[in-house]
C-alpha cells in the first residue's frame, strides 16, 4: 500500500510507531520536492547537512560510511600553522635529496632500496617530527612510532641530518655483514638504538599498532604506568591495507575507543606494481571500512590550489566527477598533458567544460599533477592536530599524495616507480632545481653523487634541535633502561617438583598452577600477564577469572551468568588476563606488546600467550618472526600438544610440527617438557635468562600436554640436563649380563611410550634399555652448530648431546609425538646408530591409543623398532623382530 509520497517499500521503521505521521509525510514530500525541483545531487546534500546539524546536536544517528571525495577539513577551518613553513621545506627538501642520495649510491653495487615511498611521504613524516611525535626523553615514555618499512630511506636522512648517523653509515646501507651497516627497514633487532617496531611484513603494523594503543591503556588502567601522554602513529600504504592483518582489529580499536591511536595511510594509489583499486577508490573504500569500525575518518586529499576550483562547483558537478573517476584514470591524469586533462576530466559535463575552461594549462597540470594534501604541511597539520582533539575514537588520516613526487617525470606516479632503485646525475639535477638546493653542478659531475647538509650551525639545524628538544628529544628512538626483577624464591615451584603423588595430571594444568602461584608473589606477580585466545577454560584457566579478572576497559556492565559460582566469569577495569576472543593474531599482537614494554615504557612485563595445539606458530609464524626482530621476551605455550594427545580432533588440529616452524626462529628457546618438574626449571631459568641482571632478548617456546599422567618428583641433578636437552631419566634395571641394550629418547608426551616400552623388552625379550628424557631437540642442535662453528676456529668443543651419550651402549631410538624430522635435527651429532620414531603425515580424528598405533609410536611398535635396530647390528635374530610384531598385532 503506497504511503502519502507513492513509496511502497517496505522500511525498517514500519516497526516503530509513528506519534506523528502526518509531519513524517511532510518531511518526505519535502525531500521528494527537492528532488524534482533541483535534482537528486541537491537533495543528497540537504540530508547530509541535516545528518551534520543532528550529529552537532547530540542526536544519535547511525554514521554515512562515505563522504564526498574532498577533504574533512575546509581551507577556511584550518588551524594556524605553528611553525617556520620556511625552514621546514629546506629541512624536508635535505631529507629528499639524501634518502635518494643513500639509496642510488647503493645501488651502484647492486643493493637496491626503495625512493618512491619516502618521495610521496615526506611532509607526512616531517610535520610529525617537527610538531607532533614525542620522543622519550621527557615525562612518559613519549610516542610509538610504526615507520611505514618502505620509506626508512627518509627516516635514515633525517637521523643523519640531526647527527644521529654519520656519512659513512648511510654508505653502509644494506651492508650489515660487517656488524655496522643499517638495515634495509625498520629491524629493531639490527639497530637497537632507532627501531622500535619491525613493520614491512605488511599487515603486521597496522596489528600491531591497534594492540600496542591498547596495551598502552592496559598498563595506565592496572595502575603499571601512566600511559595517558603516549600516542601511537601508525605510518601505512594503501597498497598494504588489502592484507587481512591490516583491517582485522580495526573493530577492536572502535569498540574500546582507542584515542591514543591514528593511522596515517599514504593514498599514492599505488601498490608495488600498479595502482591499487584500478577500476575503484580506496580512498572511498577505506573511509567505508574504518567508519563501520566506529573510527573517526579524516580526508586530506586536495592541496589549496583546489579550494578555488571548488568554489566555482555551484551545482555539484565537480564534486560527482571526482566521485567517479576511478584511481587508476587519476594517476593517468598525472602523467599527461593538459590537453588530455582537458578532454576527459572536464569535457563530460557542460559545467565541467565551464570550470575547466577557466583554469589555464599550468593550473590544470598544478591541480592534476602535484597539488595533493600530502605535499602541504598545512594540510597535513590540520589534519593531526584534528585526530588528536578528537575523543573517544581512534583517528585515521586519509592523505593523498603522488607517489614518486618530487623525483621528477621519470618517476611520478608510475607504475615500474616501485622497481626503480636509483636517480640519473641529470634526474638529480632536476630534482636540486626543483627542491631549490644550493647544490653547485660541479658536485654532480662525478660518479658518484654527494650527501648534502646545511651545516651543524644553520638556521635549519638550530631549528630542527629547538623543535626536537620541546617534544621530547630525538625520534624514532629505542631506549632501554635496565631494570632486572627480583626472581621468584624456590619454594614457588617446590609443588611441581615434588610431584604430584598418585593424582594424574596434565602438563598444560602444571604450567597453569605454577603460573598462578608466580602470579601470588609480591613483587613480580602483578607484572603476568596471562594472554589466551578464548580457550581459556580448555587449559583449566578459569581458576584465574574471579582472583586476576579479564581486562575490560569498561569493566563489568552486566551480572554474568555464571555469577553465583565460586568461579565466575570477571571482567575488571584493571584485569590482568587478556581473553583476546577467537584471534591467534590479536592475542599475538598482544603479546608482542607486552613482551616488548621494557623498552616502549621501560616497564618489563612477564607475558605468557597460550594457545590451541597448532594454532599459533602454524597460524602466525610471520608474527613470530616479527616479535624476534622486536626483542621481545615472555613464554609461548603450545597446549594441547603433540600429534596424538587430542582425541577427536582430527586434521587440522594434530599438531606434529610445529616444533620444526618454531626452531627456524633464533631468538625462540623451544622445549617439549616430559614432567612437570620440568616445566618448572624451564620457566625458573626462562625469568633468570629474560628478567634478570643479564636480560637477553629471547623468547621461550614450551609445548605441553592435556595427557592426564602422574607427574613424578624430580630426580636429583637433572637441572642441567633439563636446560640442555637431554638427560638420563631411567636406567635399564639389572640388566642380564651381555643382554643386548639401546637408549630410548623421547620428548613430551613419548616419554610414557619409551617407558612402557623399556619394560616390554625387558619383559619379553631380556633387552635391557636406558630412557632418556630429550626436553629441547631445538637446543641440543644449535649447541652442536656452535660447537661446529668453534672448531672451523680452532677451538676443541665437543657438542653436549654427544657428550651426554658417550658411554651410552647399543644403538639410539628417538620417539616424540612429533614428526620425526624433529628430533633428526641431533642424528649428526650421535655416534650410535641412529633411528628415529615419530608422527609423520596428517592427523586423524580416533582414541589415543588408536592414534598412536597408526603413526607406529605406541610402547608396542616403539618395541619392535628397537629390536628391529638391535638387529642391524646383529645383536638379535631378525626373526626375533617378526615374531615381535606378531606378537603384538602390527
Amino acid at each position: 500500500m503506497p504511503d502519502a509520497v507513492g513509496r511502497t517499500r517496505p522500511s525498517q521503521l514500519d516497526q516503530i510507531p509513528d506519534r506523528d505521521p502526518e509531519e513524517t509525510t511532510e518531511w518526505l514530500a519535502s525531500l521528494d520536492a527537492v528532488t524534482k525541483a533541483a535534482g537528486p545531487h541537491r537533495a543528497a546534500y540537504l540530508m547530509r547537512r541535516t545528518l551534520e546539524g543532528a550529529s552537532a546536536d547530540g542526536i544519535a544517528l547511525p554514521s554515512l560510511l562515505e563522504t564526498e571525495y574532498i577533504n574533512t577539513i575546509p581551507t577556511s577551518a584550518e588551524p594556524a600553522y605553528p611553525g617556520d613553513e620556511a625552514i621546514e621545506a629546506r629541512i624536508t627538501a635535505w631529507n629528499r635529496w639524501n634518502a635518494a642520495a643513500m639509496v642510488t649510491r647503493g645501488s651502484k653495487l647492486g643493493l637496491g632500496g626503495h625512493i618512491a615511498t619516502f618521495a610521496s611521504a615526506a611532509w607526512l613524516y616531517e610535520t610529525g617530527f617537527q610538531h607532533f611525535f614525542r620522543g622519550k626523553e621527557g615525562t612518559g615514555s613519549g610516542d610509538q612510532l610504526y615507520i611505514q618499512g618502505h620509506a626508512s630511506p627518509g627516516v635514515y636522512a633525517r637521523a643523519f641530518l640531526d647527527g644521529r648517523l654519520s656519512q659513512e653509515q648511510l654508505d653502509r646501507f644494506r651492508q650489515e655483514a660487517g656488524g655496522d651497516g643499517l638495515p634495509s627497514y625498520p629491524h629493531p633487532r639490527r639497530l637497537p638504538w632507532l627501531w622500535e617496531f619491525p613493520t614491512v611484513s605488511m599487515g603486521l603494523g597496522p596489528l600491531s599498532a591497534i594492540y600496542q594503543a591498547r596495551f598502552n591503556r592496559y598498563l595506565e588502567h592496572r595502575g603499571i604506568k601512566d600511559t595517558s601522554d603516549s600516542h601511537v602513529w601508525a605510518f601505512l600504504g594503501d597498497g598494504e591495507m588489502d592484507e587481512p592483518e591490516s583491517t582485522a582489529a580495526l573493530a577492536l580499536a572502535g569498540r574500546e575507543g582507542l584515542d591514543n591511536l591514528t593511522f596515517v595511510i599514504n593514498c599514492n594509489l599505488q601498490r608495488l606494481d600498479g595502482p591499487v583499486r584500478p577500476n575503484f577508490k580506496i580512498v572511498q573504500e577505506l573511509e567505508s571500512q574504518f567508519r563501520a569500525a566506529g573510527w573517526n575518518v579524516v580526508k586530506a586529499l586536495w592541496g589549496a590550489a583546489w579550494d578555488e576550483v571548488l568554489a566555482q562547483d555551484v551545482d555539484g558537478a565537480l564534486l560527482r566527477r571526482l566521485r567517479e573517476v576511478p584511481d587508476a584514470q587519476f594517476q593517468t591524469y598525472a602523467t599527461r598533458d593538459a590537453a588530455y586533462i582537458r578532454e576527459h576530466f572536464f569535457g563530460a559535463d557542460p559545467a565541467l567544460r565551464t570550470i575547466g575552461g577557466r583554469l589555464s594549462d599550468a593550473r590544470l597540470l598544478e591541480l592534476f599533477q602535484t597539488s595533493r594534501a600530502g605535499h602541504e604541511p598545512r594540510k597535513v597539520y590540520a589534519a593531526y592536530r584534528a585526530a588528536l582533539d578528537h575523543k573517544g575514537a581512534p583517528t585515521v588520516v586519509l592523505a593523498q599524495t603522488v607517489k614518486g613526487y618530487t623525483l621528477g617525470a621519470g618517476f611520478e606516479s608510475r607504475n615500474a616507480n616501485h622497481q626503480m632503485k636509483k636517480l640519473t646525475n641529470e634526474q638529480f639535477r632536476v630534482m636540486r632545481d626543483l627542491l631549490e638546493l644550493p647544490i653547485p653542478d660541479s658536485a654532480l659531475a662525478g660518479d658518484t653523487v654527494p650527501y648534502w647538509h646545511p651545516g651543524e650551525d644553520s638556521p635549519e639545524m638550530r631549528y630542527l634541535r629547538e623543535r626536537r628538544a620541546a617534544l621530547g628529544g630525538p625520534a624514532p628512538a629505542r631506549k632501554v633502561v635496565a631494570k632486572p626483577l627480583p626472581l621468584p624464591p624456590d619454594k614457588a615451584y617446590a609443588s611441581l617438583e615434588k610431584g604430584s603423588g598418585t593424582q594424574e595430571i596434565a602438563t598444560t594444568m602444571a604450567f597453569v598452577r605454577l603460573v598462578k602461584d608466580l602470579m601470588r608473589e609480591k613483587e613480580t606477580g602483578r607484572r603476568w600477564v596471562p594472554i589466551v585466545p578464548d580457550e581459556a577454560r580448555t587449559f583449566g584457566m578459569e581458576s584465574l577469572f574471579p582472583s586476576a579478572g579479564l581486562y575490560s576497559p569498561r569493566g563489568q556492565t552486566y551480572d554474568p551468568v555464571d555469577r553465583d559460582q565460586l568461579l565466575y566469569y570477571k571482567e575488571a577495569k584493571d584485569g590482568q588476563i587478556l581473553n583476546e576472543g577467537i584471534t591467534e593474531a590479536g592475542s599475538l599482537a598482544d603479546f608482542t606488546a607486552a613482551a616488548t614494554a621494557y623498552a616502549t615504557h621501560g616497564e618489563p612485563m612477564i607475558p605468557f600467550y597460550i594457545f590451541y595445539s597448532m594454532f599459533g606458530f602454524q597460524r602466525t609464524a610471520d608474527q613470530f618472526w616479527a616479535l624476534a626482530d622486536q626483542l621481545g621476551r615472555g613464554f609461548v605455550i603450545g597446549a594441547t600438544a603433540g600429534r596424538t594427545t587430542m582425541t577427536g580432533e582430527g586434521l587440522q588440529h594434530a599438531d606434529g610440527h610445529s616444533h620444526l616452524i618454531a626452531s627456524t626462529n633464533p631468538a625462540a628457546l623451544s622445549y617439549d617438557p616430559a614432567f612437570a618438574y620440568e616445566v618448572a626449571v624451564i620457566v625458573r631459568e626462562g625469568l633468570r635468562r629474560m628478567y634478570g641482571p643479564e636480560a637477553e632478548d629471547v623468547f621461550y617456546y614450551l609445548t605441553v600436554y592435556n595427557e592426564p599422567k602422574v607427574q613424578p618428583a624430580m630426580p636429583a641433578g637433572v637441572e642441567e640436563g633439563i636446560l640442555k636437552g637431554l638427560y638420563r631419566y631411567q636406567a635399564a634395571a639389572d640388566p642380564a649380563p651381555g643382554a643386548p641394550r639401546l637408549q630410548l629418547l623421547a620428548s613430551g608426551t613419548a616419554i610414557h611410550w619409551a617407558l612402557d616400552a623399556q619394560r616390554l623388552l625387558a619383559e619379553d625379550w631380556g633387552v635391557a634399555a636406558d630412557v632418556w628424557s630429550a626436553p629441547s631437540w631445538t637446543e641440543l642442535r644449535r649447541d652442536a652448530l656452535e660447537c661446529d662453528a668453534a672448531r672451523l676456529r680452532g677451538e676443541e668443543r665437543t657438542p653436549y648431546v654427544t657428550r651426554a651419550l658417550e658411554s651410552a651402549p647399543g644403538p639410539v631410538v628417538a620417539v616424540s609425538d612429533w614428526m620425526r624430522a624433529v628430533p633428526d635435527q641431533i642424528a649428526p651429532w650421535v655416534e650410535q646408530d641412529w633411528t628415529s620414531v615419530g608422527t609423520d603425515g596428517f592427523g586423524l580424528s580416533d582414541t589415543r591409543d588408536a592414534a598412536r598405533r597408526h603413526f607406529g609410536v605406541d610402547p608396542q611398535s616403539l618395541t619392535v623398532q628397537a629390536l628391529a635396530a638391535l638387529a642391524r647390528r646383529g645383536e638379535v635374530e631378525t626373526a626375533t623382530v617378526k615374531e615381535a610384531a606378531e606378537r603384538y598385532g602390527l
